[in-house]
């Protein structure tokens, strides 16, 4: 009986240089060192805050608190409701993150604007301007469940396949272009 090996599934033509037990240990690298860049806007960030003291210490998970600036950072916790007027700093700020990097919403308000839904300036959840990987529920949730979402985030980054993750490709125009236009500029 003659029996054929399927095909693995592969990178394209750098294959050969990743196998899949490098590819786990990749994975468990980036699943155990997440830098996390706190957005901390309203109550949620106390929250946020004491999930990182001693009592939690959410270290022990491979979560090192308060990165020094977005270009160190893995994840964002937006923490809080964001306004209108905040968004294009979020955004700003997501952007300045390098790859592989995810976002954790944290809170009612900064995942549906919370009890400020209804309100002319509140935006209605941070996934409008930036993509969540995780969201935390609560009105404020529990540094327990702040918890619970990293976890539900290292799972889903140890699943993760990093061919699917970045098989698009953006356009130079894409690249290149401003968050906001430069003075004087016509939209």
């Amino acid at each position: 009986m003659d029996v054929t090996p399927l095909p693995a599934p592969t990178l394209g033509p750098l294959a050969r240089l990743a196998p899949e037990p490098m590819k786990v240990v990749l994975n468990w690298g980036r699943r155990y060192s997440l830098w996390v860049f706190n957005f901390g806007l309203a109550c949620c960030a106390i929250e946020f805050i004491a999930a990182s003291m001693a009592r939690h210490d959410f270290i022990r998970l491979g979560v090192i608190p308060f990165a020094p600036g977005p270009r160190q950072a893995d994840l964002m916790i937006v923490s809080g409701t964001v306004t209108d007027k905040m968004a294009p700093a979020v955004k700003r700020l997501y952007e300045q993150m390098p790859e592989p990097k995810y976002v954790i919403s944290f809170g009612a308000c900064s995942n549906c604007g919370g009890p400020y839904w209804d309100s002319y300036s509140v935006t209605k959840g941070v996934d409008q301007i930036i993509p969540v990987d995780v969201y935390v529920p609560g009105c404020p949730p529990r540094p327990e469940a702040l918890l619970q979402g990293i976890l539900k985030l290292q799972e889903k980054i140890a699943r993760e396949n990093l061919a699917e993750r970045y098989a698009t490709t953006a356009s130079v125009s894409e690249l290149t272009s401003p968050l906001t236009p430069p003075p004087g500029a016509t939209s």
